[in-house]
């Protein structure tokens, strides 16, 4: 059903929702030098499964910035707009062992629950013919991992709830096409933002129920503006330049904790990512990583 792990496969996953901004080019950095130094593959998946809020090109301006930052991925890349048959093989496998069910719930139903489904549609069995979800249980248990970075977590899935894999309106879920992808691509390292850290546990819920292999993660810290807002699309973040990527790959360095010499930034570009590679450490994240946050001033 997927490929057989090498060694090291890592992968750079970005929604077409809006042009790479400063945030996103440290999670590309991050995920490119961990693998590279580890003598992996670097791959490259476009999350299009949301068309409503992907304007037309944006993928191909996340490619062209990619490269002309020097970014490099191996293989072909994947976009999961062509992957809708998987997503479907995999919820009618879970509905036949009814760890999926539909749900009919409204917004009104659901207001105020502070994301946590409380079950009210856990007993439906039959699909029905109206507008509905699927979600998936979670059972009492607890889920643990060790972050690279982050450490050692716990995570009871009683407290996250049943969580969509397909949503209402038909468009398929973050935490399914995520999930199914990674293993279908044979990803055994997950470097990303630590704003996605309360996705892991769900993401390796669903991994043990379709019997794929857990990977090793790895949450950077996020970049926040001035005021402390993250830097991210919904917030306007302005896209990076394609014409002169050195200043900023220098800026991106920093804020995962490497310091680079000023020199550094009169190398061409393959010379700055090169020398990325040989002083790539996650470790040096960590003092970043109890705060969670690093700034772009």
């Amino acid at each position: 059903m997927g490929n057989q792990p090498d060694s090291y496969i890592g992968r750079f996953a970005p929604s077409p929702s809006g042009p790479l901004h400063f945030g996103s080019l440290v999670a590309a950095l991050a995920s490119y030098l961990d693998a590279r130094a580890n003598n992996g593959k670097w791959l490259v998946r476009i999350e299009d499964i949301d068309p409503p809020r992907e304007p037309a090109g944006t993928a191909d301006l996340i490619l062209k910035t990619l490269e002309a930052y020097g970014l490099h991925w191996d293989d072909s890349v994947l976009y999961q707009s062509t992957r809708s048959q998987c997503y479907d093989d995999v919820l009618e496998h879970l509905l036949t062992t009814e760890e999926l069910y539909p749900c009919i719930c409204t917004r009104k139903q659901l207001s105020g629950l502070n994301g946590v489904y409380p079950g009210y549609c856990r007993d439906n069995r039959n699909v029905p013919s109206q507008p509905h979800a699927l979600r998936l249980r979670c059972h009492d248990q607890v889920i643990h991992f060790t972050d690279r970075i982050q450490g050692r977590y716990s995570f009871d899935l009683s407290e996250l709830g049943d969580f969509t894999l397909k949503r209402k309106d038909g468009l398929y879920a973050y935490q399914l096409a995520v999930s199914v992808d990674d293993y279908f691509q044979g990803v055994t390292h997950i470097v990303r933002g630590v704003d996605l850290l309360d996705s892991t546990p769900r993401q390796i819920h669903l991994q043990n129920q379709l019997g794929y292999p857990n990977p090793m993660y790895a949450h950077i810290p996020v970049i926040v503006e001035s005021d402390g807002n993250k830097l991210s699309k919904q917030n306007h973040a302005p896209a990076i330049p394609q014409d002169e990527p050195r200043p900023l790959m220098i800026k991106a360095f920093s804020a995962l904790g490497m310091q680079a010499d000023n020199q550094l930034e009169a190398s061409t570009i393959e010379e700055i990512l090169q020398w990325g590679i040989e002083n790539w450490s996650p470790t040096a994240l960590l003092q970043k990583s109890k705060i969670l946050q690093t700034s772009i001033q």
